[in-house]
């Protein structure tokens, strides 16, 4: 496969595709058409995806969502982000907006400034038919941006899909309803729990495209109860009888036979009882606290007849195993139904009346001020205790529910009608991967190991990994290369070499028993100086995050916590080696945490260098973090919130400026989330020049692409498939320049102005053709993609049978397994 950074050839010309495409606002071919890129395709190796992808261990962190973005009363992103409010740190207006005054860095495209200065104001090219004058169109008019919240419940339906898709082992489509679920939660937990907040304190401005905190609460909640009852339905009707087909029985319990039931009985009373707590509400006991995302059950009973109902809450155990299994066979009960058939060993002498399963769902989104908290590790603290006792957000309950269980909850819990969903059980399909994980091989995806980087080889291989990161660039693929083997690696030398003088990390994920960790404190016993950022504002993380962080600092690790304003979600590290020839910095810039197991399952790429320039960088960053100061300039990095946003939005102008005069323009961005209003312009205006634009956008999207005379230039494409896609890709050709990034930001306003980011430009020829690769394959892929249309909905791109199917995640699988063998 072409784009092995082992070539000793250089990178051919890459993208020379045409710039005239067909007006595609009302398109109605089915079948979006990957263009091929002019120096090469993708793998051979292209086969069947259901023969080639595997399954991991751990499949709960899947697809998980990035929970560091919520809409709170004190948020600018939600409610009260006006389009024109995020774009001070440019400055300018729409209507006039003057170019960005920083120079461009020295690897980047040649620039006119005067040209894009003028670019705002210039007559475009026409896109197509009709074409027309940039300054013509009110680009901050809401109908040109899609709803964030809806777009990201969108992605939540493309996940789903993985589920009902009967292409996929029956295995697999359990494991996406455990993640779909998961995802969902979490969209509830930030995002509405976000809009309640506005809600309560009174916002009412309205997003870019129009809609004001009670409008998105509203539209959020409808879409998600439609997915969810999707869901269901999906259970019911399609997993749970393809399961018995394959005789894995999740069975009713009033369909065990007697023995069955007096052996539940048994373990009922053993096993579970003891750990059941009853809490009753009555007027000597108040209504119990029900805690987050638990499955409990609402139990009404009375003590004699005509006695009033007395209401209890029993939780179902989270530490039980929720699939009960029946003998030796894969014939299983829900544990919720073996508790609600024996309460009357819970709740002896009294008459069991009625009974309801449920679920709350309370607000993730607790918020301090940094600017005055005078300790922020107690600051966290806090957060983490009041978000275990928020205000509830959702209730989840059965269909059949009776109404004074409803009313008890709805009262007592203070929801809105609208908060309530009635769904078919079974509620919360976490624990299904449970259920994914049995042993049956032939209803799973083949396993996947992460293989050797062709250059790095093993521990084993003897070559010190500095020297050949000093030989020349190495960009590391995961999951197709292994974590252990390159990035942890990295730090592993580092820490054990005694030419090594400092190391200095970044964390913002890691494992609970993480590597990373348990190396920088080596690195320290063996005298190396080392400073570590860990960001205890890492959303759901805060707890994990603020351990490893005491524990560094009990080995005398420099630690910094965050940064006041900022969250620091770069994933950097730098190493500073004595040499013959003087000290030489050594870096890693990434796209993806330092998480050996998220590693395994999200697909994302790293930069191993010695580049001086960014190791000088880098040096400024981590300065930043334990100093007080950041550097606005740097020699290579694009840095936020430093000179990242004035860059890329440099880096789009100039593109549109060539293809206005008349050369071949050509961008290609992958990235998790567009959410950013002034970027989404400054591509509008790109493609309304004739730039021939693909963005490659996993979830969120707010831009509109095949608007007549707007954005017919543009394609959004997702992939979902077997690998969370999360590594951030940007290239950009003007005539015939180009230039590559890769780090960790989206094109979010949150990314470009509010978190501490790193992007690296990617200068090596043959890493360039990598990347170019990787970017090809997506396009091509007619397994795992879909194209977003004008009005936000996405198309899965349909397998032609005339033509082999094109799996990105599987060609690379192939790919890595084929060069480690030839290496």
């Amino acid at each position: 496969m072409r784009g092995d950074d082992t070539s000793e050839s250089d990178r051919a010309e890459q993208w020379n595709r045409p710039t005239d495409r067909p007006n595609r606002t009302n398109r109605d071919d089915d079948v979006p058409t990957a263009r091929a890129m002019s120096d090469g395709g993708s793998s051979s190796s292209d086969t069947d995806a259901t023969a080639e992808e595997g399954a991991e261990d751990d499949a709960s962190l899947a697809y998980d969502g990035d929970a560091d973005d919520a809409p709170s009363a004190d948020s600018d992103e939600g409610a009260g982000s006006e389009p024109d409010a995020v774009e001070t740190a440019v400055g300018g207006s729409d209507a006039d907006e003057p170019a960005p005054t920083s120079a461009l860095p020295a690897d980047t495209l040649s620039v006119d400034e005067t040209s894009v200065a003028d670019a705002a104001t210039t007559t475009d090219r026409p896109s197509g038919a009709g074409g027309v004058r940039a300054e013509s169109v009110n680009l901050s008019d809401p109908r040109y941006y899609l709803n964030r919240e809806l777009s990201e419940l969108a992605f939540q339906r493309r996940v789903l899909h993985e589920a009902t898709d009967e292409k996929n082992p029956l295995l697999e489509r359990v494991k996406f309803l455990a993640i779909f679920t998961k995802n969902v939660d979490e969209f509830i937990r930030k995002r509405v729990g976000g809009l309640k907040q506005q809600l309560a304190a009174g916002i009412t401005e309205e997003t870019p495209d129009g809609r004001t905190p009670r409008e998105q609460w509203r539209e959020a909640l409808t879409e998600a109860r439609s997915l969810l009852e999707r869901q269901s339905r999906c259970y019911r009707e399609e997993i749970r009888p393809a399961l018995d087909e394959e005789g894995i029985h999740i069975v009713d319990y009033d369909e065990l036979s007697a023995a069955e039931r007096r052996e539940v009985r048994d373990y009922f009373e053993s096993s579970v009882l003891p750990t059941l707590t009853p809490l009753t509400f009555d007027p000597a006991h108040p209504f119990p606290f029900i805690s987050n995302q638990s499955l409990s059950l609402g139990v009404l009973t009375r003590e004699r007849p005509g006695a009033d109902l007395t209401f209890s809450r029993v939780k179902i155990p989270r530490n039980q195993v929720r699939f009960v299994q029946l003998g030796d066979d894969d014939r299983y009960v829900l544990l919720e139904d073996v508790v609600r058939a024996n309460l009357d060993l819970l709740f002896p002498d009294v008459d069991v009346v009625d009974t309801a399963l449920f679920r709350v769902t309370r607000n993730a989104e607790v918020r301090r001020d940094e600017e005055v908290a005078e300790d922020l590790i107690e600051m966290i603290e806090e957060v983490l205790e009041e978000r275990r006792f928020a205000t509830v957000v959702r209730l989840e309950i059965e269909r059949d529910a009776p109404v004074e269980v409803l009313e008890i909850l709805r009262r007592e819990l203070e929801l809105d009608e609208r908060e309530v969903f009635h769904l078919d059980g079974p509620l919360d399909y976490r624990d299904f991967f449970e259920l994914a994980a049995l042993d049956r091989p032939e209803l799973q995806l083949p396993d996947w190991t992460p293989q050797p980087h062709p250059r790095l080889g093993t521990r084993e291989d003897g070559r010190p990994i500095f020297d050949v990161i000093r030989d020349r660039d190495v960009l590391v693929h995961h999951p197709y290369h292994a974590f252990e083997d390159t990035v942890q690696r990295f730090l592993e030398e580092a820490a054990n070499d005694p030419d090594v003088l400092a190391i200095k990390a970044a964390i913002y994920r890691t494992a609970s028993d993480s590597k990373i960790i348990e190396t920088l404190i080596d690195a320290a016993r063996n005298g190396k100086q080392v400073a570590v950022m860990v960001e205890l504002k890492a959303r759901f993380d805060e707890e994990n995050n603020l351990e490893w962080a005491k524990k560094l600092e009990e080995e005398g690790i420099h630690v910094a916590y965050g940064t006041i304003g900022y969250k620091t979600h770069t994933k950097t590290s730098l190493v500073v080696r004595e040499e013959e020839d003087g000290v030489q910095l050594y870096s890693h810039i990434g796209t993806g945490n330092y998480h050996s197991e998220t590693a395994k399952q999200y697909e994302d790429l790293g930069l191993l260098t010695a580049d001086p320039d960014i190791g000088q960088d880098l040096v400024r960053v981590f300065n930043y973090f334990t100093g007080h100061s950041m550097h606005r300039d740097y020699r290579k990095l694009l840095v936020a919130p430093g000179n990242m946003r004035e860059r890329f939005v440099d880096l789009v102008r100039t593109v549109a400026q060539r293809a206005r005069d008349g050369e071949d323009a050509r961008i290609v961005a992958k990235m998790n989330r567009l959410e950013d209003p002034q970027l989404v312009r400054e591509l509008y205006r790109a493609s309304m020049a004739g730039v021939d634009i693909d963005l490659i956008v996993r979830d969120i999207c707010r831009l509109r692409p095949g608007l007549e005379d707007v954005s017919e230039n543009i394609d959004v494409h997702s992939v979902v498939g077997r690998f969370l896609e999360h590594s951030r890709i940007f290239y950009f050709r003007a005539g015939d320049e180009d230039c590559y990034y890769t780090g960790s930001a989206d094109w979010m306003t949150r990314n470009l102005d509010n978190r501490v980011e790193a992007i690296t430009p990617i200068e090596d020829p043959r890493l360039q053709s990598r990347l170019d690769e990787i970017l090809e394959t997506i396009l091509q892929d007619t397994r795992n993609r879909w194209v977003m249309q004008s009005d936000g909905t996405y198309e899965r791109c349909r397998e032609r049978v005339d033509e082999a199917t094109t799996d990105v995640h599987a060609t690379f699988m192939e790919s890595a397994r084929e060069r480690t063998t030839r290496h």
